[in-house]
């Protein structure tokens, strides 16, 4: 079984062997670090960054690293620009060597390294690991069904709802962080450092830092080894900005949740990901609703603006300007629509599925019921004392408005797509029904069912993460890319369900056993 290979040293992202500080600006920020941590050597600074780094697994030596992996026969499918090319190669050859791809080419102009162990792909399609683009892994059983559905590569998030990243997991996929910045959090990486605690405790509700301390907060979440800066609801327009330039400085990745700021402020300024479709869907407010957003970012004025932008018409001129702004803009939408996946028709009971052996529903905020696969919905005080014709009119009247609010929200999507932005797939696991691993190729699905083609909707698990992020360490199966992998049998550009259909999963450049994943 393979070993987790993600360095986890402080100056170091987690997942990637690049080093954090790669330009002048950002080696002399980790030079007065260290300098700093020398002065204070038994100082409780030092005590939580070396507690975070300990947590972290380190590269176990492989002895077999040295012997060159090598697929034959199979077919390379392309995911590059988007999902719109379309050269596959066929009767392939692709070379692993030490956890990389070394090479890849058609079969008879590469040559076999002596020794290599050769593994016939003939009738087989040779696809790069998965990227889930929003998601928690708090426990060996998620990481195990993440790996099993062939996603290598997750950026988590510690919150009530993902609960905490198991940092010492393995094996696991790559793990890249995300920190908040801005405001106040008791989940951030930052908050139980010393300097950080009075700052960033959270008290009755999140409350914006300061532009000074905004800045200080994300060098110190850089040096953490996080890789992408979430703006929370309560940053408002100065601080976006703020954040989303600095951010880029040090080479982070921004996504926006934005409420206090307006969506056309943080998209203009940047910003390269806006996740889930029931917060991006608030840009479509007008300036009246907006407005008293900067001071009410989470109370009525905010349950008025998102209320007024989930039943705005598919017709309206409103949306369709904002979906044109959206598509010519940098940033990439991340609907998450597993989210509302029991909501929408034609969904399945996920609990079916083998990978739903691993999962304990107890690790999973408001999960569906493992007997039917439905939502279940709690019933007010006085439901629950009215006799039990009436309890099961209000429990199906609930579910038919959860019904149709995401079809409401389904349709305002279809009509941003009809603009075309570019896309990334995330299932936001394991909240509101959404299962590791196994909700991210609902993703796909539901990607395929908005309009992507299936090659498309595979891009956005893979390569659009290199193309929008620079993340160039992965998303393709071609020369100097991290050896994650998937062999399947069938083709998943003429039907996305094939990508669930893996014969071989290769992490890091090791063939991982998929059924044992299943039994622990």
């Amino acid at each position: 079984m393979v070993t987790n290979n993600s360095l986890g040293t402080i100056g170091r992202f987690a997942g990637d062997s690049k080093p954090l500080c790669d330009n002048p600006q950002q080696t002399s920020l980790s030079m007065r670090f260290v300098s700093n941590i020398l002065k204070c050597l038994i100082g409780a600074a030092l005590a939580s960054a070396a507690a975070w780094a300990n947590s972290l697994p380190q590269a176990t030596p492989n002895s077999e690293a040295s012997v060159p992996l090598v697929l034959t026969g199979g077919t390379v499918v392309d995911v590059t620009n988007w999902g719109r090319s379309a050269r596959d190669l066929q009767d392939a050859v692709v070379i692993v060597r030490d956890g990389k791809i070394a090479d890849v080419g058609p079969s008879g102009t590469v040559a076999i390294p002596k020794g290599a162990r050769v593994i016939d792909c003939t009738g087989k399609f040779i696809i790069p690991g998965l990227v889930d683009g929003f998601t928690g892994i708090d426990s060996q059983g998620q990481a195990n069904a993440n790996l099993y559905l062939g996603v290598t590569t997750v950026v988590v998030r510690n919150d009530h709802e993902h609960g905490l990243v198991d940092l010492v997991a393995n094996p696991r996929p790559h793990l890249y962080l995300i920190d908040s910045v801005g405001v106040t959090d008791n989940w951030s990486l930052l908050a139980k450092q010393p300097e950080w605690m009075g700052k960033l405790k959270e008290g009755a509700r999140p409350v914006e830092l300061s532009p000074g301390d905004a800045s200080l907060e994300l060098n110190d979440s850089a040096r953490l080894g996080t890789r992408v800066v979430l703006l929370r609801p309560e940053v408002t327009a100065a601080n976006t900005q703020l954040i989303v330039a600095r951010a880029h400085l040090l080479g982070l990745v921004t996504y926006g949740e934005f409420v206090a700021t307006p969506y056309s402020v943080g998209v203009e300024a940047g910003v390269d990901c806006l996740p889930h479709m029931n917060r991006y869907d608030l840009g479509v407010v007008p300036d009246e609703l907006q407005r008293p957003l900067v001071e009410d970012p989470d109370g009525s004025s905010a349950n008025t603006a998102y209320d007024y932008s989930q039943r705005v018409p598919p017709t309206d001129l409103r949306l369709r300007n904002y979906a044109n702004f959206l598509a010519a803009h940098h940033a990439a939408l991340m609907p998450t629509f597993s989210l509302y996946y029991v909501n929408l028709p034609g969904h399945r009971n996920l609990w079916k599925e083998p990978a739903a052996a691993v999962l304990n529903p107890a690790r999973m905020f408001n999960p569906t019921n493992p007997a039917t696969g439905e939502m279940d919905y709690p019933l007010s005080y006085w439901a629950r004392h009215t006799p039990a014709v009436t309890q099961r009119w209000v429990e199906e009247n609930l579910r038919k408005k959860a019904a149709q609010d995401a079809m409401r929200m389904w349709l305002i999507n279809e009509t941003i797509f009809a603009a075309y932005p570019h896309y990334l797939a995330a299932s936001d696991a394991p909240v509101s029904g959404a299962m590791p691993g196994i909700s991210l190729h609902t993703e796909l699905e539901l990607l395929v069912r908005l309009g992507l083609s299936s090659r498309e909707a595979l891009a956005a698990a893979t390569n659009n993460y290199a193309l929008q992020f620079g993340w160039n360490e992965l998303g393709q199966v071609a020369p100097g890319r991290r050896a994650d992998i998937l062999v399947v049998d069938a083709d998943p550009t003429a039907n996305i369900w094939n990508a669930r259909r893996i014969a071989m999963l290769i992490v890091d450049g090791e063939i991982v056993d998929r059924d044992a994943l299943l039994k622990r």
